[in-house]
Formats: structure tokens, sequence, C-alpha cells
């Protein structure tokens, strides 16, 4: 009888776990939607005035997958960085601390981002990481990165401001204020 009640226990702490990992995974999902799909969004306009601006260059676009694979790493990145105490340094001040500091702190992570992303392809021409940093620095197109980087500062801003909207605000009255009147949910 004791076998059979441990079994049962067992089982009971196993299902509890799942459980719990799945609500846990549900919810982690529906955090990181938010970020990546801005991200994808944002990512592919970026790819498309590069497109434009690169055009006759040779150089060719990244790919729909490697965009959606960019957008996934900083949503991600997102989420992890809202969980550092110093990424919400302004709590008790008008939103626009947080916004600009999360801004400065999300645009250095996507400078470094881009600069690399352009680095990585002149150190496989190179076959060195100082030879193709040289390179970069030669071969570079300021105006184009620049360019690439103003219109990051935009999109990371609107982001920025949005996402602390919906902290101080609350999700469920950002989206009525967006889309009307949501349907009760059903119990």
């Amino acid at each position: 009888m004791r076998g059979k009640n441990h079994e049962a226990e067992r089982d009971a702490s196993q299902f509890n776990f799942m459980t719990k990992l799945s609500t846990t995974l549900k919810k982690e999902f529906f955090e990181l939607l938010p970020p990546t799909i801005f991200f994808f969004v944002a990512l592919h306009i970026v790819a498309f005035i590069r497109v434009l601006m690169l055009k006759e260059t040779g150089i060719s676009p990244l790919s729909t997958m490697s965009i959606a694979v960019a957008a996934l790493i900083l949503g991600k990145a997102v989420l992890i960085a809202d969980l550092l105490p110093m990424i919400n340094r302004f709590p008790n001040k008008p939103l626009i601390y947080n916004v600009a500091w999360k801004t400065l702190i999300y645009l250095l992570m996507a400078t470094l981002i881009h600069y690399l992303e352009r680095l990585i392809d002149f150190w496989r021409q190179t076959g060195s990481f100082v030879a193709g940093n040289k390179e970069l620095l030669a071969k570079i197109i300021w105006p184009h990165f620049w360019a690439i980087q103003i219109i990051l500062l935009v999109l990371i801003a609107m982001y920025c401001t949005m996402h602390e909207l919906v902290r101080v605000i609350g999700r469920e009255k950002v989206l009525r204020i967006f889309f009307g009147p949501m349907p009760a949910p059903e119990v």
C-alpha cells in the first residue's frame, strides 16, 4: 500500500512540475512576442533601407531568416535586460528618464551588433580579426552606417516609449485604448 502512495505522490509531483513548466514557458513566450515582433518588423525596415543604400554595390542583404533570428535574440535580450536592476534606474521619475536611459542602453547594444555584423563579414574575407577590423574601418561607408544608426535610434526610442507606457498604464488598458473594448475573458 505504501508503494502505491509513494508512486501517486511522485506522479502528482511530476504533474505539478510539468504544469509549472508549461505555465512558465507559456508566460515567457507571450512576454517574448511583443519585442520580437517589434524587432522583426524594425529589422526588416532597416534591411530594406540597407538594400536601397547598397544597390549596385555588390553587398548582399540579410535574409528574412537571419532577420528572424536577430529579432529573437534582441527580443530575449530586452527581456533579460529588463530583469537587471540597473535598467529601471528611474522608477519614481517621469517616464522620459527611463525611456532615454533604456534607449541609450539598447542603442549601444544595437550599435555594437551592427558593427560586429559588418566585422564578421570582413573577418571571413581576411581570415584575421585584426585585419578584418582594419579592412572594415577602411571600407565602411560611414554615412550609411550612421543612417542605419539613426533609424535604429528612432525605432528603439519608439519601442522604449511604448514599453514604458504599457508598464505604467497596464497592458489591458493600452489594448483598450488602441483597439477598443476587448471581449470578456471566458472562465
